[in-house]
Parts: structure tokens; C-alpha cells; sequence
């Protein structure tokens, strides 16, 4: 496999932003380029070497669900085949090539839209505490990992870079993007989780919670944007060992958080990680994406 690629160099780009992943780039009047490196974030920190071919799996998972969710909602891709992007680009294939996604340019609402279908991670830690979720009420006596009765919308606010993003009661959204895209974003989230749900269910795997983003069109149009449904973003586990009652066995960074919980990492300070804990990460990842979309990624 190739070298981690953790920065990518197009001096006649347009740089945006570099965030814990990825790059964004402005291209032209309507549209942007993203572009997802090979760097690792948890506890968001950037350690300091990479997964080689992490931002290529993230992409052609996004890219996979966008293509299968298009009939359920709008979605912000235009290409991820660099022969259809601009020269400017194109000049960068031996960078930008199957890690990047040309997207319509929206105005992106300032929420995570997170879906939890199971009670896990943060939900269950506050759950214990009291017995909520995001502040919303749910029966008494849930175990670890359950599998909630319908699948919970918990937002969360937007924190900058360095900051930690702020759970919400879903009754607060509408104060900070209007009851219309509130009431939008709620239903667009479900439909889109229940969507990928069933499709994961399918393939023997079981998304425990995900993140979405949304923006709008030059419409008012609700629109999916962002990375979509990848081990980055999302909660997947194999449904094979699946048990109530403890923590599961995980496609996404738990493998790494797990690491960095045994060695009492401080959550601030960027470490580089052994050879054998990148190589269970790659495996994790392509093994999710094989069993998803039915076939290796390109790598």
C-alpha cells in the first residue's frame, strides 16, 4: 500500500479550510472539492502518522451511499471521477485521485445531525447518569448496546476546531436554524439513517449510530452533504457477534480509541501510532467497506 497521505499540495487551488481529515477547496462558483487525507483524529487530536488509504476508503464510501441514497433525499455530488473534473484538478491526479468529491456548494447548517438507533458511546454514558438522552426521557432499565424502540435524532452544536461539539435537546435546534430546516432536518436524518439501516442490515452489519450533515441550495432546498455513513462518521458492528449488554466488536476508531485508552493518552497530545494498530485500522476499514457495497476498494 502506499505512503499515508497527510497533506495534500495544489498551490493553484483555492485552499479553504484544513480540518481533522479534510481538505476543502474552492473550485469555482458553484462547486468545491473535498478531499479526505489519510490523517487520524480521535479524542480530536491529529495523531502524527496517518492510515495509508483511509481518505480513499472514506471516499468511496461516502461516494457509495450518496449514489444508493439519491432517491431519498438531495445529495451534494457532482463526481468523484476526476476525468469529469476541472483541468485545474485533473493537474493533481497523483494527489487527488480516488480521495476527492466535487460537491455543489450549499450553505451548510450549523448542526450535527447525529441518529442513534442503539444505546451506546456518549447515550449511554449519559443514560446511566439519568436515565436520558440528549435530555430526552427514555424507558428505565435499557442495557448497553440495546437496540432503541425507534431510532433517536440527538443534535449536537458545531464546535470550532479544538473545541468539543455540545449535545442538544432537538427542541433547541429551531432557536439556531429556524423551525422550517429544524423540522426538515429531523425528518431528512431518520429517513436517511432508516435508509442506510436497512441496506447495512443486509450485508450483516448493524449501524449503531451515525452523523449527518445538511445544507441548503440556492432553493431553500434541504440538502445531504458532507462525508456520509463511513467508519469516520458512524457506529458500525458485525451483527454475527452482537450482544446486549456490553461493548461491541467495531469497523470505525474504536480500535484506536481502545489503543489510546490502554496507554492513558491525555487526549491533547499528538502521538504516532505502532505499525500493528494502523494495519487492524486499514483491515477494519476495508473489511466494512467490502461487506457494505459488495466489493474491495481502490486503493
Amino acid at each position: 500500500m502506499s505512503k499515508a497521505i497527510l497533506e495534500c499540495s495544489c498551490p493553484d487551488l483555492k485552499l479553504i479550510s484544513r480540518g481533522k481529515v479534510r481538505e476543502l477547496y474552492d473550485i469555482d462558483e458553484e462547486s468545491l472539492l473535498f478531499v479526505a487525507t489519510d490523517r487520524l483524529s480521535a479524542y480530536d487530536v491529529i495523531m502524527k502518522n496517518g492510515i495509508p488509504g483511509k481518505g480513499k476508503i472514506l471516499t468511496q464510501m461516502s461516494v457509495f451511499w450518496f449514489n444508493l441514497l439519491k432517491d431519498v433525499m438531495k445529495t451534494h455530488l457532482i463526481t468523484a471521477n476526476i476525468d469529469e473534473m476541472p483541468e485545474s484538478v485533473q493537474k493533481y491526479r497523483d494527489q487527488l485521485e480516488g480521495r476527492s468529491m466535487l460537491v455543489k456548494k450549499l450553505s451548510i447548517l450549523p448542526i450535527e445531525a447525529i441518529v442513534r438507533g442503539y444505546i451506546t458511546g456518549s447515550g449511554w454514558a449519559e443514560y446511566k447518569r439519568s436515565g436520558t438522552v440528549c435530555d430526552i426521557p427514555l424507558p428505565k432499565e435499557l442495557k448497553e448496546s440495546q437496540k432503541l424502540q425507534e431510532p433517536l435524532f440527538t443534535p449536537s452544536t458545531k464546535a470550532e476546531y479544538g473545541e468539543h461539539d455540545e449535545n442538544i435537546h432537538p427542541s433547541k435546534v429551531a432557536g439556531i436554524i429556524g423551525e422550517k430546516y429544524a423540522k426538515e432536518m429531523e425528518e431528512a436524518a431518520l429517513k436517511v439513517y432508516k435508509a442506510a439501516r436497512n441496506h447495512a442490515e443486509k450485508k450483516g452489519i448493524i449501524i449503531a449510530d451515525t452523523k449527518f450533515e445538511f445544507g441548503t441550495n440556492k432553493d431553500g432546498e434541504i440538502v445531504l452533504a458532507d462525508e456520509v455513513l463511513t467508519p469516520d462518521s458512524s457506529r458500525f458492528w458485525p451483527a454475527d457477534s452482537y450482544e446486549v449488554g456490553r461493548g461491541q466488536d467495531s469497523y470505525d476508531k474504536q480500535y484506536v480509541r481502545d489503543y489510546l485508552t490502554s496507554i492513558n493518552f491525555d487526549k491533547k497530545t499528538p502521538i504516532e501510532l505502532p505499525q500493528d494498530i494502523i494495519d487492524k485500522t486499514v483491515n477494519k476499514y476495508v473489511e466494512a467497506y467490502t461487506r457494505l457495497t459488495g466489493e474491495a476498494p481502490k486503493l
